[in-house]
């Protein structure tokens, strides 16, 4: 279970390897994503508070990065914690997130990106539930949701 420490530690000493890499151009994340994908994850947007259609999400799944449909987040770690987004506790292995420190906008943050694809999904804060204490706080647009079929 990672901790507030052991995000610090990767935004100081590196991330963690991923399984795989995906490097596209610009122009090909363009054709491939809708402009609200885009602007968020190839240019570090984010969405309006309360209006990505995964904040009120609870179906049972994976949430996977919508450029690269990489795992990030299972639903079973999904909160609600009142931010306006889609708010998980953990990733869904350690290495599935990128963690670079964010001192945009006059705040110090640690924004949270695909490793896979480099796609920016959101940050991360230290003020989650316990054990772990971490709220992964993601735009709507930068996942999607694979749920679980009942077969």
């Amino acid at each position: 279970m990672l901790t507030w420490s052991d995000i610090i530690h990767f935004t100081v000493k590196g991330n963690p390897t991923p399984d795989q890499r995906m490097e596209k151009t610009e122009a090909e994340w363009k054709d491939q994503l809708t402009p609200e994908a885009f602007r968020i994850t190839r240019l570090k947007g984010t969405e309006m508070a309360h209006s990505g259609a995964l904040c009120a999400t609870h179906d049972a799944g994976k949430y996977n990065c919508v450029c690269c449909s990489t795992p990030l987040f299972d639903s079973t770690i999904k909160y609600n914690s009142g931010s306006g987004w889609p708010s998980f506790t953990q990733p869904i292995k350690e290495n599935a997130i990128k963690y670079e420190k964010d001192t945009s906008f006059g705040m110090v943050r640690v924004e949270v990106m695909c490793n896979t694809c480099d796609a920016h999904l959101g940050h991360v804060f230290p003020d989650g539930p316990e054990p772990g204490g971490l709220r992964y706080c993601v735009n709507s647009a930068s996942i999607k949701i694979e749920r679980d079929r009942n077969d």
